[in-house]
């Protein structure tokens, strides 16, 4: 088996859980490779206890990798999706933060981890991604234009409230009024659309949400679509731009811009122990508190 390691380093004590992974796939003769700037970072954590200078590293992964290892939260994950991409690679979410809806896997089940992939005691989450298109065309969207949780437009450097007009497969919804519009999917539905008033979605759901940021409007709701929908958004405002996040990454576009999103034609896999589900994190993290059944 031949995996990939990738990590940002946010976390606190950390770098006992890398070395307790790195050992154990050590332990089942598991070729290794590290993201070239992980492993530059783990090389010079003081918490780590030796030196893994004998690693390969990568930069970018190509189909021969099994697994794909997210050391963070779920931060981390979405920006592991920018190496996994359409190869179907599945990614193990390791939490070494606090929050975590996508790395399920505690940093203290480790062990436990490494013996269930060993027995093959895990699902995988199949994950629909959402992909952005514009015209005219803009270059920092052209390689990088698919998106984990939502795609959100917002105003830039105003106050003031835009107008995101709204199509859905070229019929006309509405003009929202508002500081931006969330279009997430069921993996994003419990992030940033959530925080806006967005419902949570299964994700074995095929829907996307459209939420509102502040709208002016307060008959503007939430609203959900089949997953099948185009979109085709048009902003007008004060200013000349307005952003456009795609997860994590941002970019302006300008007022002129014609955006059009709609389900990516590939999915990312998230492996879940047996034991695991989102409903389980759903009732740990989000609504009763931590679970202490078993």
């Amino acid at each position: 088996m031949k995996v990939a390691i990738y990590g940002q380093f946010y976390h606190k004590n950390s770098g006992q859980y890398i070395q307790e992974l790195l050992d154990a796939l050590e332990l089942q003769d598991i070729q290794v490779e590290i993201e070239a700037n992980f492993l530059k970072i783990i090389n010079e954590n003081s918490s780590i206890e030796k030196q893994y200078t004998n690693f390969s590293t990568f930069t970018k992964l190509d189909s021969s990798y099994q697994l794909f290892f997210s050391i963070g939260g779920d931060g981390t994950i979405l920006k592991s999706i920018n190496f996994v991409r359409d190869l179907d690679i599945p990614i193990v979410g390791i939490n070494t933060g606090r929050l975590g809806f996508l790395a399920t896997i505690q940093k203290e089940n480790i062990k436990k981890m490494m013996l269930a992939i060993k027995e093959k005691k895990y699902s995988i989450s199949k994950r629909e991604l959402i992909t952005i298109a514009t015209s005219p065309q803009n270059d920092s969207l052209s390689n990088m234009n698919f998106a984990l949780n939502e795609i959100a437009i917002s105003r830039k450097n105003t106050t003031s409230m835009i107008t995101i007009e709204t199509w859905l497969d070229g019929k006309y919804l509405n003009a929202y009024w508002a500081d931006g519009l969330i279009i997430a999917t069921p993996t994003g539905s419990t992030g940033y659309s959530l925080s806006c008033g967005g419902p949570i979605i299964d994700p074995k759901t095929k829907a996307l949400a459209i939420t509102p940021i502040a709208p002016h409007n307060l008959n503007a709701r939430p609203l959900m679509i089949p997953d099948n929908t185009e979109l085709t958004l048009k902003v007008s405002g004060r200013e000349n731009e307005f952003l456009v996040s795609l997860d994590s990454r941002l970019t302006s576009l300008h007022n002129d811009t014609t955006i059009t999103i709609k389900k990516a034609p590939f999915t990312i896999g998230l492996v879940l122990l047996n034991e695991d589900s989102f409903i389980k994190t759903l009732r740990q993290k989000l609504l009763w508190g931590e679970d202490k059944r078993n």
